[in-house]
């Protein structure tokens, strides 16, 4: 099975480095890298290239954000590598040794061959870090419960971006992330839609440090942010194929909830107020574009994203 990592970078060039060296010195070697560059500023896509010179440095001329970045270098592992699986992780990603062999044991392992694997992503102190902690799949049936638990693994509904091994067969019928998410719910989107048929597990034995300054949940503060939390929400909500009609319903009430604490418990409401209200307008006025229209104008990126779209399994919102 030819393993691509996958990392999308944005001027944080010294742990791009020491992501890159911690893939580098994996128990059970990647075959390959793709490094996605959004325009950084800092020389990242330099460092990379001259760091690992085996990277596959993709620069970018406009910063697309975390989902633009990795539909590009998905894209770019399934048919420049011919990835069978994908390893996904932002730039401040720092996979421990065996992160990646354990990924592959849980895989092997399990009975229904999972095409989502979500690694345990710590702090830098050790602790659980709750911006990436997968829940729990509330619906899931005994057998997949009990399936996932004889491989050390619990059965989930969704993943994040900071290490998730994602099988690119599921790629192909699904379609790519939407690149317009720009950030925020990109990655519960994309995993959310190969999970609406397929197995996701969470494998606490596979271990990642997601060095973010400080321990906090996605929901603490987003400032202007948070427009692209509530604009995503009601995209996802209205025309993803990623959640059933009765799963809707339940994670749009979770989020309202989520909405309410965080503003409430915000030192600068008016901000999020107002990006509750442009994402409300924009989520229900808008759609997202295609990836072919998102990223274009990047040159044989673009030319390849569409081709990918052609191929197969157009990403749709």
């Amino acid at each position: 099975m030819h393993v691509t990592a996958v990392v999308v970078a944005y001027n944080r060039r010294e742990l791009l480095v020491e992501a890159l060296g911690a893939l580098e010195r994996q128990s059970v070697p990647v075959d390959s890298i793709v490094v996605v560059d959004n325009a950084s500023t800092d020389g990242s896509a330099e460092a990379a290239a001259r760091e690992l010179p085996r990277t596959d440095v993709l620069r970018l001329d406009r910063n697309t954000g975390g989902a633009g970045g990795f539909a590009v270098g998905i894209e770019r592992a399934i048919t420049g590598h011919s990835a069978d699986l994908v390893w996904i992780m932002d730039d401040d990603t720092i996979p421990t040794p065996t992160a990646l062999e354990e990924l592959l044991r849980v895989r092997e392992a399990h009975p229904a061959r999972p095409v989502v694997l979500a690694s345990r992503v710590v702090w830098t102190d050790g602790t659980d870090h709750p911006m990436n902690t997968p829940r729990a799949k509330p619906f899931a049936r005994r057998a997949e419960r009990r399936a996932a638990a004889s491989v050390g693994a619990v059965a989930v509904r969704s993943a994040s971006f900071v290490s998730s091994l994602v099988d690119t067969r599921a790629i192909r019928r699904s379609g790519l992330p939407i690149g317009e998410y720009f950030i925020w719910n990109d990655d519960f989107e994309f995993t959310a839609r190969l999970l609406r048929s397929g197995r996701g597990v969470y494998v606490p034995g596979s271990v990642v440090t997601h060095k973010t300054k400080v321990l906090a949940s996605t929901d603490v503060d987003p400032g202007s942010r948070f427009f692209f939390e509530v604009r995503n929400k009601i995209w996802l909500f209205r025309l993803s194929r990623a959640l059933s009609p009765i799963e809707k319903p339940l994670y749009a009430g979770v989020s309202i909830v989520r909405w309410g604490k965080t503003i409430i418990s915000s030192r600068d409401r008016a901000t999020l107020l107002s990006g509750l209200g442009r994402g409300l307008r924009d989520g229900f006025r808008s759609n997202p574009r295609g990836n072919s229209d998102f990223l274009a104008g990047l040159g044989p990126v673009s030319d390849d994203i569409a081709a990918f779209e052609r191929a197969g399994a157009r990403t749709r919102p």
